[in-house]
């Protein structure tokens, strides 16, 4: 009676031969080689240690020692700086890193599964941390926001990688101007014995994380009141802009620029409409409007219509009392020159021309009311638009469409890269306050022992 069933599974192999004989016998598992003691409480110290012995019991997880001892010199590199990066226990996750690959290299194949796992675990915990959003950014399309880092894509990415060396020096090189900017702070850390990452550094390199690598796109720097027009991470123009004053900063954002806008009207802020324009509509009457091509509007609507300005108590508005809508029209007066390109954010903040060119010879320039007036908006559109911007008609608020979205961000760095060195500018809206506080906070646990 067993001959039929015992020929089929042998089809299988000895072990199914071995089931069909004795189930006892198979259900007794070989005794698992494990790994020393230091390296099993190391393994249970690991950061996400139950996420990480989950992914291997699934799937094979990087060669951190197909290459030699390469790949774990490497991340034990990384990790020693990763401190710049935000991660401030890295110093001592290199430290783990550098006894696992000893311990590798002279022990069993469990104490090297071991290691391994140890690897990925610091690798993960790296990547977490510079894929962290920086802080107080307005994404103006909910994609353009910083995803969680996911455990299994890293590792997984790292598996597939035809070299992990260079995948290593790809991820945590972030892009061109990050990585600079670190490299410089990083020379000048390990100058100074026990050194400490400088906090300034530290915020502003948060900040930088969000840039592409190789994107074209566009960086407006608020602390520097500076343009850069970037194409495969680098620069490749620049120009003066004007920002927001203190009382009115212009926020960071991450957005994208899809069209330009020729002849816009300009719609007056509140605040302009109270303390300006109805204050001289008081004093010269309502030719004062005309004069300066502003109309009162009915609403904010796309079909608003044209609202006679005697129907207006103007002093019921110079009061606040009462809100109204006030556009400015095309023209040589009109605040936003010829030009002007909108990008979703939520806090109608844009880039355009403008009349006052006079204002661009000032060392400081932040006299906005939030948006960013550009010093040559003709060069900029025509960097946008791959030709030279003309309007297609005379007509008020021309849309024209670029040729591909561009990216904008609009940014805060204080601490720049120039010729080898770091250079701080004025922190005109304290921003870098609250962000040093807090990196000062995660600097106590930064290991002064390893830092070199």
């Amino acid at each position: 009676m067993l001959s039929r069933p015992i020929s089929f599974l042998a089809a299988f192999g000895p072990a199914a031969m071995l089931l069909a004989v004795s189930p006892a016998l198979a259900r007794e598992k070989p005794a698992t080689p494990q790994p020393s003691e230091a390296l099993q409480a190391a393994v249970a110290a690991m950061p996400r240690e139950a996420a990480i012995l989950a992914f291997y019991k699934r799937w094979q997880g990087p060669q951190w020692f197909q290459n030699g001892a390469r790949p774990a010199t490497d991340l034990a590199a990384i990790l020693r700086r990763a401190p710049l990066d935000g991660l401030a226990n890295g110093p001592a996750l290199a430290r783990q890193v550098e006894q696992a690959a000893q311990a590798a290299s002279t022990g069993s194949a469990a104490d090297k599964a071991a290691a391994e796992r140890i690897l990925s675990a610091a690798w993960v915990a790296y990547v977490e941390a510079i894929r962290r959003p920086p802080r107080d950014v307005i994404y103006g399309y909910p994609t353009l926001a910083p995803k969680p880092a996911d455990i299994d894509q890293i590792l997984t990415t790292a598996a597939h990688a035809s070299s992990l060396e260079q995948h290593l020096a790809e991820v945590s090189a972030i892009n061109p101007v990050y990585a600079e900017l670190r490299d410089i702070a990083w020379r000048d850390m390990q100058s100074t014995p026990n050194a400490a990452p400088d906090p300034r550094i530290v915020v502003n390199l948060e900040r930088l994380r969000s840039l592409p690598a190789t994107e074209q796109f566009a960086l407006v720097n608020t602390a520097t009141q500076r343009l850069q027009m970037f194409e495969n991470g680098r620069p490749v123009d620049s120009m003066k802009v004007i920002v927001g004053m203190e009382q009115f900063p212009t926020p960071m954002i991450s957005s994208v620029i899809y069209y330009a806008t020729f002849n816009p009207y300009w719609n007056v802020p509140e605040h302009l409409v109270r303390k300006t324009i109805a204050q001289n509509v008081l004093k010269m009457g309502t030719g004062y409007l005309k004069s300066r091509g502003y109309q009162v509007m009915s609403d904010w609507s796309e079909n608003a219509t044209v609202v006679p300005s005697d129907q207006i108590d103007w002093k019921a508005v110079a009061a606040g009392q009462k809100t109204i809508r006030v556009r400015q029209l095309p023209g040589p007066q009109n605040s936003m020159g010829k030009l002007k390109f909108s990008f979703a954010n939520g806090e109608d903040i844009y880039l355009h021309d403008t009349p006052s060119k006079a204002l661009f010879a000032k060392a400081r320039r932040d006299l906005s009311n939030g948006c960013v007036r550009l010093e040559d908006a003709q060069r900029f559109g025509r960097w946008l638009l791959g030709r030279e911007p003309v309007a297609p008609s005379a007509e008020p608020e021309q849309f024209v469409q670029l040729p591909k979205g561009i990216p904008i961000y609009l940014t805060y760095l204080t601490a720049q890269p120039v010729d080898g060195k770091i250079v701080y500018t004025t922190d005109i809206y304290g921003r870098d306050t609250h962000g040093v506080a807090q990196a000062n906070a995660g600097s106590a646990s930064y290991d002064r022992t390893s830092a070199n």
